[in-house]
């Protein structure tokens, strides 16, 4: 699809090949002899590109920020999964859900979101990559109720904090993690918390190839606090 004029490794220029981009960022990433002969990532993001086209799936469109902004920024944060149920809540075209789903094969992904326009596209692209370990979910976050709760769930969506741990916190199994991505630290949004305990850590993530800030808040299950706290946190939430 692209003529490759750099190789990339290690270098700079401003020719730069996708596929290099994304090899030297699996590298970096340490994913490179996992994924080795793998190409579902590039399929990927050429049927995104191609969508995108006539849908407006992200503000994203040049094909070397995709694999930036969107594969590395996900597979980032691949470490700290836990557990084989992963729920990504909002994800939109598949992110960070089907590049995880690619990386992570042993476990079960399922990708939620209320845009069927957007489903339709993740749901083309499981069948062109022969992606088998993912479910879709057509259904707002209130309203859904899966049989089994979720080892982790993870989502970039949404902008507040406070709403994802109430939506989330029903869903999560006692000993799972509920992982928000984000840009800049959210000191704001952390303060605004109605319990800052459930926050563990906050931890600075590197996404090769971009200089951008980014961070993940890892939060926890109400199961790992005490009891006097689970009744401050059902009294504040369920308001």
């Amino acid at each position: 699809m692209y003529n490759r004029t750099f190789r990339g490794k290690g270098q700079h220029s401003k020719f730069v090949h996708p596929e290099d981009l994304l090899e030297d960022g699996l590298y970096e990433l340490g994913l490179d002899e996992q994924l080795a002969g793998d190409d579902r990532l590039m399929e990927f993001i050429t049927e995104l590109m191609n969508w995108n086209r006539i849908y407006n799936l992200t503000s994203v469109r040049k094909p070397t920020e995709i694999v930036t902004r969107h594969i590395l920024d996900s597979l980032t944060v691949l470490p700290y999964l836990h557990g084989k149920r992963i729920l990504d809540i909002g994800t939109g075209a598949g992110l960070p859900g089907i590049p995880l789903a690619v990386a992570s094969p042993e476990r079960e992904f399922t990708l939620l979101d209320s845009s069927s326009k957007k489903l339709r596209f993740v749901q083309q692209t499981l069948a062109i990559i022969t992606l088998e370990n993912v479910t879709l979910e057509n259904q707002r976050i209130e309203e859904y109720k899966p049989e089994e709760r979720f080892d982790t769930i993870i989502c970039r969506a949404f902008s507040d904090l406070h709403e994802l741990y109430r939506h989330a916190s029903r869903l999560i199994a006692d000993d799972g993690r509920i992982l928000a991505m984000k840009g800049v630290y959210p000191m704001t949004e952390i303060e605004c918390l109605e319990d800052k305990d459930v926050v563990d850590e906050v931890i600075s993530l590197k996404v090769p190839g971009m200089d951008a800030e980014r961070h993940l808040v890892c939060m926890r299950a109400t199961a790992h606090l005490t009891r006097t706290e689970v009744l401050r946190l059902w009294a504040r939430y369920s308001r």
